[in-house]
């Protein structure tokens, strides 16, 4: 395990810096957001990071209380990372990162990668600033777009945030949206309410949150 660097610095934004400061760190816990990942899942999902980098970022992270692994039992068998208390609690300074980070977007490249579930984040984020994911609106929320289908649990205080494919059973409420919407809801565009009010997004379910959406 490499020595752990520092800023040597008496300040709290340092010493954040230190523990996720590294390129790659924040996009583990991105993806750990998720709920519990092997290895060649998170390898698959960040594409650009050689193996001995998500190797060395997920043993420090490991060693500074942001990630545990366990092995899985039979059949299963197999090592799964995922975040400690302490690493949830990045989960708002993502989505501030995130938002802060809307104007940098612009179009995509033709050598930007995309998975589905990236657009989760930002989702949640247009989800709880206009508050449709208010008291009595939270559950679980299955998104289909055109690169694939992945679930949010909308208001969940801790645990997962988020999830890739179908809803693990029967969702509150279902969105069906293009990527141009969902890139222009990340972009900072457009909110989900005024897409799903111009019918940009349609909301399927008969869920509190459903209802939630539709009725806005």
């Amino acid at each position: 395990m490499s020595p752990r660097r520092s800023y040597d610095q008496y300040c709290s934004a340092a010493r954040a810096l230190d523990a996720v400061g590294d390129r790659w760190s924040l996009l583990i816990v991105r993806e750990l957001l998720a709920g519990p990942r092997r290895y060649t899942d998170l390898h698959a999902d960040l594409p650009g990071v050689s193996t001995d980098v998500l190797a060395s970022r997920l043993k420090d992270m490991e060693r500074d209380g942001l990630t545990t692994r366990r092995r899985l039992p039979p059949p299963g068998a197999a090592y799964v990372y995922e975040l400690t208390g302490r690493g949830r609690e990045l989960l708002p300074v993502l989505q501030a990162l995130g938002k802060w980070g809307e104007g940098e977007l612009g179009e995509r490249r033709p050598t930007d990668a995309l998975r589905a579930h990236w657009f989760a984040l930002p989702l949640l984020r247009g989800l709880d600033a206009e508050g449709a994911a208010g008291a009595g609106s939270a559950g679980l929320v299955e998104v289909r777009l055109d690169e694939g289908v992945f679930h949010l649990y909308v208001g969940a205080e801790d645990g997962q945030v988020y999830g890739d494919g179908p809803a693990p059973g029967e969702p509150d409420a279902r969105l069906v949206l293009d990527t141009e919407t969902c890139t222009a809801i990340a972009q900072g565009e457009s909110g989900v309410l005024d897409a799903v009010r111009a019918g940009r997004i349609e909301v399927g379910g008969d869920g509190t949150l459903a209802k939630a959406l539709r009725e806005a």
